[in-house]
């Protein structure tokens, strides 16, 4: 499967970056490129939707984690969204759920509750 990453700004601030496919030793470059881009560019808010990422490996997961740092340095933040499956497993399994605030139930984790 073809990976790829789309993005687009985010009502309230940020970007939303889709990404699709399978992220892994082959294709985490192109995420790293992305995010540098848009650090290069200003932008410290990134949401990354993983609903239609079907594959994750430890180089994706230290992709998520180089971005985090990225923008963190600046005082922004990068959060995930939407996992499923096996990709929702390793990010619970790493800790990286716990780290960039995700929550399977919340379609936003960057939201406040309404409770």
């Amino acid at each position: 499967m073809t990976f790829t990453v789309t993005y687009a700004d985010r009502d309230g601030g940020g970007t939303c970056l889709r990404l699709a496919g399978e992220l892994d030793l082959s294709t985490a470059p192109e995420l790293n490129a992305v995010i540098d881009r848009l650090v290069d560019g200003g932008e410290r808010r990134l949401l990354v939707d993983l609903a239609e990422l079907t594959f994750c490996d430890s180089t994706g997961i230290a992709a998520f984690v180089r971005g985090d740092n990225r923008v963190a340095a600046d005082g922004g933040w990068l959060r995930v969204t939407g996992a499923g499956g096996r990709v929702d497993r390793v990010l619970q399994v790493t800790g990286l759920a716990e780290v960039l605030r995700y929550e399977s139930d919340r379609a936003d984790p960057t939201a406040r509750s309404a409770g």
